[in-house]
């Protein structure tokens, strides 16, 4: 069994053709998340992983045995919810907005330029169809968002970094959350009305294309 304390992020100093020569380990990220752990990588040697506390295995990350051996981590694909606006009626502003809403829960999030990626759960994927969000499960790699300032995301899937508050200091999060759910929409949908002269079906926008104007934070289509 090899030992390992060591992690480079993305490989960091290493030559490429030692990173050409590194065995692998695929890892999703319920595994990743943790600093300690036990895996086999692509040579089928057992691996005993022992990272700092809180320090979690990104893809493409090496990790460093204490023989001097070279591990590369690669993001295994995972069950998630892959977010994206509606790709009718949709803009930028909605995933942002979604992403706010999903912060406010506290819930690890992977944040792409076209789309958002959350782990598995249907009370938020109701949430985020009733924001008019298309919302399809996929197996995917899944890398969350990590800390502002340079926290390390725990097996609690939270990121976590060390502070000071000043007198009177509030984090301003938001704890109590209320909210209605819609009702569950078909698989991809974005969770608007289909109406039923255009006949279409599937993950579809479902908006009404006789108007055209801006959404707004809690307005509907209204058409």
């Amino acid at each position: 069994m090899l030992t390992i304390h060591k992690l480079l992020p993305q490989g960091q100093g290493l030559a490429k053709v030692l990173l050409q020569r590194a065995t692998t380990v695929e890892l999703d990220w319920d595994v990743r998340q943790k600093s300690r752990f036990a895996a086999t990588d692509s040579q089928g040697r057992e691996l005993a992983i022992f990272l700092p506390r809180g320090q979690a295995v990104r893809g493409g990350d090496v990790l460093v045995a204490e023989d001097g051996s070279l591990i590369r981590a690669i993001a295994a694909p995972q069950r998630v919810l892959k977010i994206t606006a509606c790709a009718t009626h949709g803009t930028a502003f909605d995933l942002v907005r979604a992403a706010y809403h999903l912060g406010n829960r506290h819930v690890p999030i992977e944040l792409q330029p076209d789309h958002l990626k959350i782990e598995p759960d249907h009370v938020l994927a109701d949430m985020l169809r009733s924001l008019h969000m298309t919302v399809v499960t996929a197996d995917l790699p899944f890398e969350p968002e990590g800390g502002a300032y340079g926290g390390h995301v725990t097996n609690d899937g939270h990121s976590h970094h060390h502070h000071s508050h000043g007198a009177g200091h509030a984090h301003g999060h938001e704890h109590a959350h209320s909210h209605a759910h819609a009702p569950a929409q078909p698989a991809g949908g974005c969770g608007h009305a289909q109406p039923k002269a255009q006949g279409a079906t599937g993950a579809g926008c479902g908006h009404c294309d006789h108007h055209d104007h801006a959404h707004h934070p809690g307005q509907g289509c209204g058409g």
